[in-house]
């Protein structure tokens, strides 16, 4: 991992890796019923949130996300590294995940939160993948940028989060707060 960045447009680059994150979130809505695209509509919608909340919200999405794609087009994937072998299987469990995650939505009857799949042991899976792709995509090239923008989707999710339980707590009532206090917010994070 070098302190500047490698600029190299190639074939080989990290955009590999978001071509397949972007099919991991899109080619299972081919395969789900048209209930079922309704019911993962929740999945892009953002609890309601004000002022800093709102712009730090948005700004991930609107800042952190393109620009790490952008920049992707530059990363080359050097093939034979301990990095690439090492950052792999971790980008690859996100994309396991987010397909998963997917199909719990689907499943997940609306008037209920979603509980099954990866939400049995996890709060918040949606926000741990995305962290698990930044991270695997830069251990996987080496690039201290991307695994800075795993750090700031971390800090996004703390400061969200609350908000977005609230919401959740106002949506679905008893059966959130039971939820809350059954399952952990993070995987291996016992509840306290």
């Amino acid at each position: 991992m070098t302190l500047i960045p490698a600029f190299e447009i190639g074939m080989w680059n990290a955009w590999i890796l978001w071509v397949l994150m972007f099919l991991s979130m899109t080619v299972p809505n081919f395969f789900m019923s048209k209930e079922a695209k309704e019911k993962t509509k929740r999945a892009t919608q953002f609890a309601p949130l004000s002022g800093t909340k709102k712009v730090l919200a948005y700004s991930t999405h609107a800042v952190i996300m393109p620009a790490a794609a952008i920049y992707s087009i530059f990363l080359p994937l050097k093939t034979g590294t301990a990095w690439l072998y090492a950052g792999l299987p971790i980008f690859m469990l996100s994309i396991v995940m987010t397909i998963m995650i997917n199909i719990s939505y689907a499943t997940s009857p609306v008037d209920k939160p979603v509980t099954k799949g990866f939400y049995r042991i996890s709060r918040h899976p949606i926000y741990l993948s995305a962290a698990l792709m930044y991270l695997g995509m830069g251990i996987a090239c080496a690039s201290w940028v991307l695994l800075l923008c795993a750090v700031l989707w971390i800090a996004f999710f703390n400061i969200v989060i609350p908000a977005e339980e609230h919401f959740l707590i106002e949506q679905y009532g008893d059966a959130y707060r039971k939820y809350v206090n059954e399952t952990p917010m993070w995987i291996g994070i016992p509840k306290s």
